[in-house]
């Protein structure tokens, strides 16, 4: 018992110290886990062989992790995928796997080992990939998406992959398999497919697919209902566990995947109403056993085998992921991604993956790859995913910020109209503001820096030039002299208080409307000259609080006395806290005075608000006061 202890604490303590230095040099969490294994491990010896076993059970994170992907996807998501699954996916394993054989081939590898070799080689670590681009917010992106479905296609892969290896056993190691095993004896693992004719072997696969699909539409949410009657807590968690380890299980004794079954068990289970509750319950599981995973990857690289074979396992390594990345950008090119996605998709998928150490036990077992092979691919396996994180670290940034930049120095865009409002910006607040006034027929000329966004619009019939607003001469060609009014909707806030500044300046009768993104940069456009500015939140969070009251149960009409109450005394405050921040000479904007005067808008706003509708406020909301009982009548 105090040695398992021992052990999670060591375990624990590695991530905890390595995983926070990394992220703080943006070197992301995986790397850091990684690194941590290899200090507790090879270099200071904390842990030894234990680590494959503990390898082993940290596996069932990628097992959960596959459970929660599932959880995001409707089986009609999953079906819109298919051409990317079938086509950019199967194009990826078959000629992956064909290119590695090939090689092993060249150097004299027995045509069954070459083929084995090919199959491990072309899978790449879902693990990885999906925790990194989740991590950096790339999974939402062409090139990440295109990721998982490569990934998930590799998944599917393993199913074949793990029938066809037991027939490319070599005659020679199967005799010495033999001769071993009644010397020794064996514990078979259990098996509901083991010594089955082909045909009862695919029925029970199908039988064990219909239950996972079956059971997760019609047992699951009567079951789920009976634990939520109960009442307790920890018993949701249990459940969740109960689920994704049942699947496991079933899927393993059949012979299956794990990670697919529980894979297809989060996609059954996509439309459930207990989703967001299995999907908290499992992802603490998910991120520990993920972590504890990476670790005994790092932990596990026998550096004595490495440094006997440097140049060896080196080059294998250093080749297979530019073989990988050849086939890979070769295969975005044919599927016509972006560059930057391009590039994306090359690097994160250019690795073997963690079902390569499941493959090559598997194939060491059914006498396919002699234990030295074995022992240097393991490695070769190892290294290329020590060094997928660095190859993320590239794309960030290397690769992106050229294509960005690239993308974004083009030259402006000619325009060929003039309006008598010039927008700045497009973004989410810029829409809203283009489409209000277009829709009262008042027409406007959008300029944006962002080349993307430009082109997304144009999609959507809405028309914008690329250009730089900061530029006087994209400002001279969007027609600012004749210009009644210029929005400022920039993301920028630098650049749009110096906007703001330079067309006070030189265009004095011009009104500039200005967003501010908090009460600081509000200012500091009010003084650079903004004719109005308005704070991006505040609008949004009155009609919030509004809803809030109307919600908890009080009289529609009430709540409009009590937020236009609000809305009038911040409205003349704000002039008051403005004036106090301008009048502070030594730069301490918000000294003692201006945080005495804010408190007492503060208690004006509270005071106002408890004294219930005065005459003033009579006056002021009179289009609020209550109508007639009898006003539908009449209506």
């Amino acid at each position: 018992m105090t040695g398992y202890l021992l052990q999670a604490f060591i375990y624990l303590l590695a991530a905890v110290v390595a995983v926070p230095i990394a992220k703080r040099f943006g070197l992301g969490s995986v790397l850091g886990y990684l690194v941590a294994g290899v200090v507790i491990g090879p270099m200071i010896g904390l842990v030894g062989d234990e680590t494959v076993t503990i390898q082993h059970f940290a596996e069932f994170g990628v097992v959960m992790m596959l459970f929660l992907v599932g959880l995001e996807l409707e089986p009609k998501m999953l079906w819109s995928m298919r051409h990317k699954l079938l086509g950019l996916g199967g194009l990826q394993v078959t000629v992956s796997t064909a290119a590695v054989a090939a090689i092993a081939l060249a150097f004299e590898q027995r045509w069954e080992v070459a083929l084995t070799i090919g199959l491990l080689f072309s899978l790449s670590s879902t693990a990885i990939v999906l925790q990194t681009l989740n991590e950096k917010g790339l999974h939402q992106t062409h090139g990440g998406k295109s990721a998982f479905a490569v990934l998930l296609m590799q998944d599917i892969a393993v199913i074949p992959m793990l029938a066809l290896i037991p027939l490319l056993a070599i005659p020679e190691l199967v005799a010495s398999a033999n001769a071993l095993a009644e010397a020794a004896e064996h514990h078979p693992e259990l098996s509901l497919v083991a010594g089955l004719p082909p045909w009862a072997y695919g029925l029970v696969i199908t039988a064990s697919i219909a239950v996972v699909i079956v059971g997760g539409r019609y047992l699951t949410r009567p079951l789920m209902r009976y634990v939520a009657s109960a009442g307790v807590r920890e018993l949701f968690s249990a459940t969740a566990l109960l689920l994704v380890i049942g699947v496991a299980a079933l899927m393993s004794l059949v012979g299956l995947s794990p990670a697919l079954g529980t894979f297809l068990a989060g996609v059954v289970l996509a439309n459930s109403e207990f989703r967001h509750e299995l999907e908290a319950n499992i992802h603490p599981f998910k991120g520990l056993l993920l972590g504890l995973f990476f670790i005994t990857v790092g932990a596990g690289i026998n550096f004595l085998l490495l440094s006997q074979q440097l140049l060896l396992i080196v080059g294998l390594t250093l080749g297979l992921m530019s073989l990988k990345g050849l086939i890979l950008f070769g295969l975005a090119k044919l599927f016509k991604l972006k560059p930057a996605d391009g590039w994306l998709f090359t690097l994160s998928l250019a690795q073997a993956g963690e079902f390569g150490f499941v493959l090559l036990s598997f194939s060491g077992q059914s006498n396919v790859l002699a234990a030295p092979l074995v022992d240097t691919l393991s490695l070769v396996v190892a290294l290329s995913m020590f060094l997928t994180p660095l190859l993320f670290i590239v794309y960030d940034k290397l690769i992106l910020p050229r294509y960005e930049q690239q993308l974004n120095q083009r030259e402006a865009d000619p325009i060929d109209e003039q309006a008598p409002v010039i927008i700045a910006g497009i973004g989410r607040f810029g829409q809203v503001v283009n489409r209000m006034l277009r829709t009262n027929g008042i027409p406007t000329v959008v300029l944006d820096h962002q080349a993307e966004r430009i082109e997304l619009l144009r999609r959507i019939n809405t028309k914008a030039y690329f250009g730089e607003a900061t530029n006087p001469e994209v400002l001279h060609t969007a027609g600012i002299e004749q210009a009644k009014l210029l929005i400022i909707a920039i993301d920028n806030q630098q650049d749009a208080i110096e906007l703001t500044k330079y067309l006070r300046r030189h265009y004095p009768k011009l009104v500039i409307l200005a967003r501010a993104f908090d009460r600081g940069h509000y200012y500091l456009l009010r003084q650079a000259g903004a004719s109005a500015v308005q704070m991006e939140t505040f609008h949004s969070a009155l009609e919030v609080g509004a809803e809030a009251l109307r919600q908890l149960g009080n009289h529609p009409f009430y709540v409009e006395q009590q937020k236009n109450t609000y809305l009038r005394i911040a409205t003349h405050s704000g002039d008051k806290l403005y004036n106090a921040w301008l009048d502070d000479s030594e730069g301490e904007r918000y000294d003692n005075n201006f945080q005495k005067l804010f408190i007492q808008v503060e208690n004006d706003i509270r005071e106002a608000m408890l004294s219930g509708r005065s005459s003033s406020a009579d006056r002021a909301d009179r289009a609020w006061s209550p109508p007639p009982k009898d006003y539908q009548d009449k209506l």
